[in-house]
């Protein structure tokens, strides 16, 4: 069986990440699925220490949802289960490690800001997805071949569901994104979290000068999507004067991505996103939200239409 496998180049040394490697790095800690620091710099090809830098320098980007210290009885019982990291054999850990989840990891490649981040970073969601897929699919199955043994129908599933399903859907997701297909409507299901987000990155590549974001509801996780757009275009967000977005938040995003401006309003009740002032989209659901439910993305086709909306702005 063939596996998916994502080739990340840099000037000094190649790396090569497949998703059963990945899979072998991804943990269950306070009943998420996590990484550690020191599995991600060695993707990333950077320091851990580095790593965790650039955590703590964005520390409001990281809610203990997307990133958290193990405690001491944590660690020692990951050491005991699955062996000593490299690092600590060489006895450089002088601190608990960090560990990320899936959000937390999609963070990191912005705050690392490094083509290897965005593109391991996809990589490893690539494989938090599958595992998700199976093992949902996989549940679904064993409860109706109630009396079999699990171990058996495990074994017997994993090559079908991951070799079937899993390869062909996300080599279907990563042509889509390199190759750039616009389509007029588009559905996202519950759970299809990476799907909406890879779209949602695509639609703001596209912009060369402006990128207009009419929301109600943003937050940093929008601030985090934003963040993929070329350098020099400049982004308006129109929100309600309730949204969770900090002048802090703000400050920090033009730091490092300007221009950003962000305007109060309660004249709009869905969403929208303009890009270059003449390709518009209305989407059903707050863009942070994006996979979570059901939604769909529809484009307007009248130009007219597109004029009317940015006056009302």
């Amino acid at each position: 069986m063939e596996e998916n496998v994502e080739m990340v180049v840099d000037d000094k040394k190649q790396l090569l990440t497949c998703s059963a490697e990945i899979q072998n790095l991804i943990y269950c800690i306070r009943g998420k699925q996590v990484m550690i620091d020191n599995d991600l710099a060695i993707l990333y090809q950077v320091e851990t220490k580095n790593l965790n830098k650039a955590m703590k320098r964005n520390i409001d980007r990281f809610p203990e949802d997307f990133c958290f210290q193990l405690t001491k009885e944590e660690n020692d019982c990951l050491r005991f289960h699955f062996g000593t990291s490299k690092e600590e054999s060489r006895g450089g850990r002088r601190y608990m490690p960090y560990v990320y989840t899936e959000q937390g990891i999609a963070m990191l490649s912005a705050v690392l800001r490094s083509d290897i981040a965005v593109r391991v970073s996809i990589c490893i969601m690539k494989t938090f997805v599958e595992m998700r897929k199976y093992s949902t699919h996989n549940s679904l199955i064993l409860e109706k071949l109630n009396g079999m043994e699990q171990h058996q129908i495990k074994a017997d599933l994993k090559q079908e569901v991951f070799e079937k399903e899993t390869n062909e859907r996300f080599e279907r997701i990563f042509e889509y994104i390199e190759t750039h297909k616009e389509e007029n409507q588009k559905i996202f299901f519950d759970g299809q979290i990476f799907d909406a987000f890879a779209f949602m990155t695509n639609l703001v590549l596209q912009a060369n000068k402006t990128i207009i974001l009419i929301d109600g509801y943003v937050d940093i996780v929008t601030l985090n999507i934003l963040a993929k757009k070329k350098t020099g275009i400049d982004v308006t967000i129109y929100t309600l004067p309730s949204a969770r977005l900090t002048t802090m938040d703000i400050a920090n995003f033009n730091a490092q991505y300007p221009r950003l401006s962000v305007k109060y309003t309660t004249v709009f009740h869905d969403r929208f996103i303009v890009i270059d002032g003449t390709d518009g989209y209305h989407i059903g659901a707050s863009i942070k939200d994006a996979g979570k439910k059901c939604f769909g993305i529809n484009k307007i086709e009248d130009i007219a239409v597109i004029k009317d909306l940015l006056q009302r702005a």
